[in-house]
This record gives structure tokens, C-alpha cells and sequence, in this order.
């Protein structure tokens, strides 16, 4: 059977103008010829995670509060992406009976001591506190070039009792979930609304899958075909998102070789980008298990501390993603890949680079349950599909390509611990991009 099953044949052969758009405006513009990411002249590493919660839904600390987290630790921006609600509104809620309870409460209160805490009784006479919004929040936290906030969504979706969450960042409006009749056309409905927002707006916006393997919802049969979404969260930082999969699940980077080979070859559309987020909700206990700041982050390189120059930044796939490994600069060309680490002192680095070459076995079988039915999981493909093509240990690395290659990526893997592991004995690694082979259909 070929690497893309033929259930696939099905799917909707309508595209709404807006996403032809995005996939001709983002990551599938023709690539540069070199392209070196390295902090020199106008251009510098940013720091940030997409991927947040406050008490505006499930996360248990006020949203000024978590801005100052990252700020006070380094961070250059932060995207705050709330269930399916933007911080845009007028909203109280319990002082005591929420997530965060008196603990969040009385933090605050140290820390904004006057005029700036809005406190009532309500009609029953519980105290009641506003939630400040995202421009007020922005005007006393952030810092013109130094520290970015950005509005965010977390789409959250399902089909059936599958999970299926979207990240829209820097969206306008709220998109409302709009399911479907699959998963895949879940993700491909939800992604026409932000393209359309988007195209209507004029403003700079991206969206990505968020953990695909949290409740094992998303399949890289699902997510392959979509068009216009070409970012995915290859590492998220909450302890039940199950990244690395298990014996019946593909795990992320797994679903992100899959995904990339089918692109590249039998769909002919854009690579798959790989993005690091925390999916922070707990903030009062760090560390500990439960999904904290800290653990994953998107390094961008750009000539500015502004949406529209991230956006553009990782739409190009000028950015990498980590857990704690440090880079000095990427280097790509039509027939080169090399990676420099800025290293640790006592630290070791092995650098992978993997790929897909042509003439893989495109052979794939379905997973079957105890039952002996296939299962909803990601099917089993060939150890050709997504091989490490070589193997360096130490600070620098090289890989040049070959006339079969689909496509290359690097995957840092350090020796130092995670210092608040999503789950035990994490070590800290980092992610490359993909770059398009010689082999890879163009």
C-alpha cells in the first residue's frame, strides 16, 4: 500500500481561496539558495513560547502574573493562547474559588500592592477580581523591543472523543471550534477560519497543531494533507501529551518524518515545521509534574521584536525549537546542512541528522487493537522513512546532501538533564527544520 493510505482518496476536494493563499505566501515560497541563522548585523535570536494559559481558562495564575514569569526569566515574547476566549473582554471572577485560589490571589496582591487589582462584591456578596485584558496587561508588562506580548487562541476542538487543539497566534477575533466530519477535516475547517481572518484582517497570523498525541488524537494521516497548516508541535512541555508515543502510537517526531516523506512525494505540499512549547498551566510549584513554564521554547531569528517579523520568520522556518540545547547558527544550502551548539561547559552534544531518501519502502500497515482491528493510530511505516544519515558527537556538525535525499533534519540531543523534565530522565535537545533535498519533488 503506498506511504499516503488510499483512504485518502476521499477527502474534500474544496480548498477556500484563503488557504491556497497562505500555502503559497508561507513556508512553501521558493527557498533561499543560502541561508545562514546566526545573531549578526540587524539580526538577533528571540526567545518565546506560543503556547500558555492563565486563569482566563485552565491555568491557575492571573495572566500579568505569567507575563512576568517569562519576562523576569529571559524570555524576549510570549503568546497567550486561553481556550477558545481572548483576553478582550470585560470578566470577573471568584477571588477564591478558581483555580488559582488565595495562593495566585495574594502573589498578585504583593506584587501590584496598589491600584491595580479591581476587587467587588457581587449580588450573593462574594469577592469578585477583573481579569485585566491583554492591552492593559501589554501596556504595564511589555517592553517596545525588548518584551513582546502576543494574542493568542487555543482552538479546542474534538471529533467524537478525540482531542484536536489548534494554536492561532496573533488572531484578531475568536475562532469558535468548528469541528467536522473527521479529524482531518477538524483541523483543515479550523484552519481555512484563521487563513480567512487572516486574508479579510490583513494582519499577520500562524496556526499549528498543538500535541498531537494528547489523547491520541491526531494521526499523521490526519495531519499531513491539511492545507495551510504547516506547523506542529514536535515537543510540548505538559507531562500528558505522551511526545515520545508508546508501543501502539507513533511518537511526535516520528509523526513529523511520516509527514515530511508524504509531502514531499505523493502530496506535493509544503514541509512541516517543528515548534517547542511549554502549554503551561501551573505556576505556584515549580518543579514539579505538573505542565509548568520553562520546559520547551521557539528560538527566532529576526530583525525585530514584532508579530509580523516573527510570523514571517518562522513562516521561512528561521527559527529552531528547544528544550534547553543552545545553537549559534544553522546553515543550509541546496547541498549542506551544518549545525554549530553554543556548548555547556562538561556537556556533551550528539547531533543527528535524519532524513528520507527516494526509493524508500512506501509500504505502510495498520495498527491493530487487541481486538485485531485497525486502530485510530498513525500506521507503520518503513525504518527508511525518516533514518538518521549520520551521527557526530560534539559541537559542530556538517551533513551534506545526496542526490537522494528527500530532505535532511538535525535533532541536538545534550547530556544535561532537563532541570523540570515532562517526564523522567529528559535530557535537553534541540530541533533544526527541514530542508527540502535534491530528490524531493519540487
Amino acid at each position: 500500500m503506498p506511504l499516503v493510505h488510499r483512504r485518502m482518496c476521499c477527502a474534500a476536494a474544496v480548498v477556500c481561496i484563503s488557504t491556497l493563499l497562505l500555502v503559497c505566501n508561507s513556508p512553501s515560497r521558493a527557498p533561499e539558495a543560502r541561508q545562514t541563522l546566526a545573531a549578526e548585523s540587524n539580526l538577533r535570536w528571540y526567545k518565546g513560547n506560543l503556547h500558555t494559559h492563565t486563569l482566563w481558562s485552565d491555568g491557575d495564575d492571573y495572566p500579568e502574573m505569567v507575563a512576568l514569569w517569562y519576562k523576569e526569566r529571559g524570555y524576549d515574547f510570549l503568546g497567550f493562547s486561553d481556550h477558545n476566549t481572548l483576553l478582550r473582554r470585560e470578566r470577573w471572577i471568584d477571588a477564591v474559588n478558581n483555580k488559582g485560589g488565595e495562593r495566585a490571589l495574594e502573589k498578585m496582591l504583593k506584587r501590584f500592592p496598589q491600584d491595580w487589582v479591581e476587587q467587588h462584591r457581587n449580588e450573593q456578596g462574594a469577592l469578585e477580581i477583573r481579569l485585566k485584558t491583554f492591552d492593559e496587561i501589554t501596556a504595564r508588562i511589555g517592553a517596545p523591543g525588548e518584551f513582546l506580548l502576543i494574542q493568542g487562541e487555543e482552538i479546542s476542538d474534538h471529533f467524537g472523543k478525540l482531542p484536536v487543539h489548534l494554536n492561532a497566534t496573533n488572531v484578531q477575533e475568536v475562532i469558535p471550534p468548528l469541528g467536522g466530519e473527521s479529524v482531518y477535516e477538524v483541523i483543515q475547517r479550523n484552519t481555512d477560519a484563521l487563513i480567512a481572518q487572516r486574508e479579510r484582517l490583513r494582519q499577520p497570523m500562524l496556526i499549528h497543531l498543538n500535541h498531537p498525541n494528547f489523547g491520541f488524537g491526531v494521526t499523521a494521516e490526519d495531519l499531513m494533507r491539511v492545507r495551510g497548516e504547516n506547523f506542529f508541535e514536535v515537543y510540548n512541555g505538559h507531562p500528558g501529551v505522551n511526545n515520545a508515543g508508546d508501543d501502539q502510537h507513533a511518537s511526535a517526531e516520528r509523526i513529523w518524518d511520516i509527514i515530511l516523506t508524504s509531502r514531499l512525494t505523493e502530496l506535493q505540499l509544503p514541509l512541516m515545521f517543528g515548534l517547542a512549547t511549554d502549554d503551561g498551566h501551573s505556576y505556584h510549584e515549580i518543579p514539579s509534574r505538573n505542565s509548568e513554564p520553562g520546559r520547551g521554547w521557539v528560538m527566532v531569528l529576526a530583525d525585530e521584536l514584532t508579530p509580523a517579523a516573527l510570523i514571517d520568520a518562522l513562516e521561512r522556518g528561521r527559527f529552531y525549537a528547544s528544550s534547553g540545547v543552545q545553537l549559534s547558527e544553522v546553515s543550509t544550502s541546496p547541498t549542506r546542512m551544518e549545525i554549530a551548539v553554543k556548548a555547556e561547559a562538561n556537556v556533551e552534544y550528539a547531533i543527528d541528522f535524519i532524513g528520507t531518501r527516494k526509493g524508500f519502502d512506501s509500504q505502510s500497515q495498520p495498527v491493530l487493537g487487541p481486538d485485531g482491528q485497525p486502530m485510530g493510530a498513525t500506521r507503520r511505516y518503513s525504518a527508511e522513512v525518516g533514518r538518521v544519515l549520520r551521527s557526530v558527537t560534539g559541537t559542530r556538525a556538517k551533513y551534506d546532501l545526496t542526490p537522494d535525499d528527500l530532505y535532511v533534519r538535525a535533532r541536538v540531543t545534550s547530556t544535561k538533564r532537563h532541570y523540570n523534565p515532562s517526564v523522567p530522565g529528559e535530557f535537553e535537545r534541540a530541533w533544526c527544520q527541514p530542508q527540502r533535498g535534491p530528490a524531493a519533488a519540487k
